[in-house]
């Protein structure tokens, strides 16, 4: 096939594309993956790409335009290929997919089922290690007001506590009705995990069981006089009560389902999820997208379907849709695969779940015009404190890229560098990077002076070398854009600093350069004796404020990890029998450190090359 104006290379690979199934990789001219696809027939599909670009929308029309390389990947079946393209989408985040909108994971409720006293914890990333999982939920703040909520229902541990029952008093949380105290002896380990179990129902929907649970407990308190016991359970029934109040009855038939639905507007997609239990409507979260385009609303739902469900902790034997999918048949299989159960995608077309996916519909287009307010107000703040810190520093051009450096050291110690980037007065995190300082010696004492020295070396050096390379340089792209504002925190020694490097690397000319005085938060400019005091309570100050503090916190967070890691790995090292190889293995194995720590000493002995009793060991030093 001779296509015009493509790549040899790639007119190369087009003919010989093999007519499997399997995935396809899209790069640009960066060698960068921009789109990842799946395919019955890949041959077929990709050089569909190709031909008939009238009948593309836009989108598509971009796309091609920026592949110059494509490679792809043969697999056995259809349903392997779509794991295959969602592990892939995660992995590359292509700038032309439909996805989820943030790099973060989801916050999930952790039942610490496994242990003899489960402790409930918020955590982002779900292991196969025997706990109980809800979730994934959008805000880890509503996560924990729920828990603050079911707390006074079912009080739970909350403290690292070594439970023996011995203990010779308990906190304050046993003493205010937050936990049943078996530290003390307050309640056994089937008492303990009797008042979890609750809980757990609870957040299933299985209300009617948890109710019923306590008020037979409330009973049996009363008969044996205990009537202390006895009240504490009424209070926890009529809190038990408050919140099924709140969760709406939608179905009288009992069932599990959750109901999806979807508004989009001007590339912004909001995905609206309601989760049904036992017929209760017991939650619902929204979800925003991203890469998406024109009449793309059938790729939005199959994407988020794989995308969400592939990190959700429970799947329901039914999920309601709004319209019909084109993977249709190959996601209930790879659904059902996942639940060990049947799972249907049914689109309702009357009824009582047509009711409940409009109501979805209405309550998505509700959040995404909320978000859109808010974005548009907050673009409004965004462009005031940048036409204003423009006017504040006399800059020859808006600093609508704004790089705030910082200096994190303890004792000499661990000294790193952050640089932080906000772009039109937002924070772009994927352009932060972070320096592990190595030419000031470790003696124990801090040069902060010489610590941003390399560490402006550092980045504006690769901004010039990227620069002399060429066309087809490999080198991340990020680092030869240079700022509209450099702002190092530090006042007039590091603006100093600053302004020799620059001057160094002949970008003093280029890149404006202010000082952040700490105290007063006072700027100066290079060649000005007099520093810049920004409005108290101005959109400016308060830009300059959130780009130093990000600037520290990400400094000292790095900064603080290495150290812990630092301790961490000397306590391994100190464990009898660890030696090079296991602590190799142990952090091969685990990936880091928590993860060695969260782990039972039947899965650290698993670890090629160790024993039960040095695992035992391990378990006990960290």
């Amino acid at each position: 096939m001779s296509v015009p104006d493509l790549p040899a290379a790639l007119e190369a690979k087009l003919k010989i594309l093999p007519t499997q199934p399997g995935c396809y990789l899209m790069r640009n001219e960066r060698q960068r993956v921009i789109y990842v696809g799946k395919a019955v027939n890949l041959r077929a599909r990709v050089r569909s790409y190709f031909q008939k670009q009238s009948q593309h929308t836009a989108k598509t029309r971009r796309l091609v335009a920026d592949i110059v390389d494509l490679e792809w990947v043969v697999t056995d079946t259809e349903l392997e290929a779509l794991i295959l393209e969602n592990e892939l989408i995660k992995r590359y985040r292509p700038q032309y997919n439909v996805r989820l909108k943030d790099d973060k994971q989801y916050p999930y409720i952790k039942v610490h089922w496994q242990d003899d006293f489960p402790k409930i914890t918020v955590t982002r990333r779900m292991l196969p290690d025997g706990a109980r999982y809800y979730g994934p939920f959008t805000s880890g703040f509503a996560v924990r007001q729920t828990l603050e909520a079911l707390r006074r229902v079912f009080p739970y541990l909350d403290c690292n506590r070594e439970i023996t029952g011995q203990d010779a008093r308990p906190c304050l949380y046993f003493h205010i009705k937050r936990c049943v105290g078996p530290c003390i002896g307050a309640a056994n380990r089937e008492e303990y995990r009797g008042v979890v179990d609750g809980l757990c129902q609870f957040l299933e929907g299985k209300t009617e069981e948890a109710l019923a649970e306590l008020n037979g407990r409330m009973i049996l308190a009363a008969e044996r006089m205990q009537f202390e016991r006895a009240a504490m359970y009424r209070d926890q029934i009529r809190s038990a009560e408050r919140i099924v109040e709140r969760q709406k009855v939608v179905s009288g038939k009992q069932e599990d389902e959750d109901v999806i639905a979807f508004a989009s507007d001007k590339g912004n997609a909001c995905v609206q999820v309601f989760f049904i239990r036992r017929g209760r409507l017991i939650g619902r979260e929204s979800f925003l997208m991203e890469g998406v385009e024109e009449d793309e609303n059938g790729d939005l739902l199959a994407s988020f379907l794989k995308q969400f469900y592939d990190e959700a902790a429970y799947l329901p034997p039914e999920i309601l849709l709004p319209k019909d999918l084109d993977e249709h048949a190959i996601i209930e299989q790879w659904l059902r695969a996942k639940r060990g159960a049947n799972v249907a995608l049914r689109i309702p077309k009357r009824g009582s779940k047509k009711a409940l996916v409009n109501l979805a519909t209405e309550n998505a287009v509700s959040a995404l015009t909320a978000m859109q307010a808010e974005w548009e107000a907050d673009a409004h703040r965004h462009t005031e404190a940048v036409a204003n810190l423009q006017t504040a520093l006399d800059l020859p051009n808006p600093p609508t890229r704004i790089e705030c450096f910082d200096i994190s050291t303890l004792q000499g110690t661990n000294t790193v560098g952050s640089m932080i980037v906000f772009v039109r007065g937002a924070p772009r995190k994927s352009d932060y990077r972070r320096f592990k300082v190595r030419s000031v010696t470790q003696s124990g004492q801090p040069d902060d002076y010489a610590s941003m020295r390399e560490v402006l070396r550092r980045r504006f050096r690769r901004a010039v070398e990227e620069q002399d390379e060429g066309p087809g340089s490999r080198v991340d792209p990020t680092w030869k854009i240079l700022p509209d504002l450099l702002i190092v925190d530090g006042g007039k020694g590091q603006l100093g600093v600053a302004v020799e490097v620059l001057q160094e690397l002949d970008l003093f000319e280029v890149v404006p350069v202010a000082g952040l005085a700490k105290q007063e938060e006072l700027l100066f400019r290079p060649g000005n004796p007099d520093p810049v005091r920004l409005e108290r309570n101005s959109p400016e100050l308060y830009l300059v404020q959130r780009a130093r503090d990000e600037a520290h916190r990400f400094a000292v967070t790095y900064q603080r990890n290495l150290r812990g890691a630092g301790m961490t790995q000397s306590r391994l090292e100190e464990v009898p029998g660890v030696g090079m190889k296991r602590r190799q293995a142990l952090l091969k194995h685990f990936q880091s450190i928590d993860a060695i720590r969260n782990a039972s000493v039947d899965e650290i002995a698993a670890v090629p090359g160790m024993t039960r009793q040095v695992a035992a060991r391990v378990k006990e030093m960290l």
